[in-house]
């Protein structure tokens, strides 16, 4: 388990709910921590009917409110979500943030933080023995609507060792 924290937004916890991946989360970084913004965003996700994981049943899920409304980067683009993830990160720069947005991860790569996504779990899940194959999961989330290069499933089941399943 990782002795730094680790932060996480929206998209991640809803697309590994949805393909019912969600319990790799804790296995590889044990607790987790998101800022309110994520668990406004899942509410509002739930009253409009969307599959999102009920974050009273994850007791290694904690939300943290930002330390000052100063450190959320003021972005266009970038969802509130994303900019809380990213200024829990600018509080804790030896932390780790799990964001897929694009945006968001050039801004935690300028402001020189670590950051992850839901494909990089996937594939540090299958190195840690977790998962048994990426391949079914990434069409899985492509159902969900998860939006994937083919670029970008080539580079990851190269990293999983699935080149093969091309």
């Amino acid at each position: 388990m990782p002795e730094n924290p680790t932060f996480i937004n929206t998209s991640p916890l809803l697309y590994l709910h949805q393909v019912g991946q969600l319990s790799i989360l804790p296995k590889l970084y044990g607790t987790i921590i998101a800022p309110a913004a994520v668990e406004q965003e899942l509410f509002i996700g739930r009253e409009r009917g969307v599959d999102v994981p009920d974050l009273t049943d994850l007791n290694w899920l904690h939300i943290q409110t930002i330390e000052s409304a100063l450190t959320v980067p003021n972005i266009v683009d970038l969802g509130r979500g994303e900019a809380e993830v990213i200024a829990l990160g600018l509080q804790n720069p030896t932390g780790l943030l799990i964001l897929d947005d694009q945006l968001g991860r050039r801004i935690a790569a300028l402001s020189q933080l670590r950051y992850t996504g839901t494909l990089g779990i996937l594939v540090k899940a299958k190195q840690a023995g977790y998962l048994t194959t990426v391949s079914p999961v990434i069409a899985k989330l492509k159902t969900k609507g998860m939006w994937l290069t083919p670029t970008i499933v080539q580079t990851v089941l190269e990293l999983a060792g699935e080149a093969d399943k091309l």
